[in-house]
């Protein structure tokens, strides 16, 4: 009889958290793609932004539109063009409340906040939350789906600050 209930109870405890468990491995190999995103927006690089993601990507902007790979690669393309030319800069930060990943596709969901000009007397910080889906092509990670949205300026510091820092992968892997 004791067998008969352990046993049970062991593959339901035991199982679930191996199915779920996320690679060390694959995060910081993600982390490197996180890596450009912020080096394209300190660089203002659209050529960044352009390696990062799969030619098939899907761009969604919560509650305004869908765009193309091509279309998004361009508008930042655009938008990294006037800042130069403003003199502004751009600084993105990320933070996750959720990593999870297997050895070819990866989810990952968070709070970014983007700094405007960061440190000078027009500064101006912009927060939303994000939902990015990865894929591997030819053995590298990309983005494939670009999900954000400030759900009508509701998504602010705290919520940034709630969730966790890209370094640390520990909170996010098992093995």
């Amino acid at each position: 009889m004791f067998k008969k209930i352990i046993i049970p109870l062991l593959f339901l405890t035991v199982i679930p958290f191996q199915i779920y468990s996320q690679s060390k491995a694959n995060l910081e190999a993600i982390n490197v793609v996180w890596n450009k995103f912020y080096q394209a927006f300190e660089n203002l690089d659209y050529t960044l932004m352009a390696e990062i993601h799969s030619k098939d990507l899907v761009r969604v902007s919560g509650g305004q539109r869908i765009l193309d790979y091509q279309t998004y690669i361009d508008n930042y393309k655009a938008r990294f063009q006037n800042s130069k030319e403003n003199n502004n800069t751009n600084n993105i930060s990320l933070r996750f409340f959720e990593r999870i990943n297997n050895d070819d596709t990866a989810s990952e969901r968070g709070i970014y906040k983007l700094v405007i000009n960061k440190g000078k007397k027009n500064e101006k910080s912009y927060y939303g939350q994000f939902h990015v889906i990865f894929k591997k092509e030819n053995g590298t990670w990309k983005i494939t789906m670009d999900y954000d949205s400030n759900y009508e300026n509701k998504i602010g510091e705290i919520d940034f600050m709630e969730s966790y820092g890209i370094e640390n992968l520990k909170r996010f892997s098992k093995k």
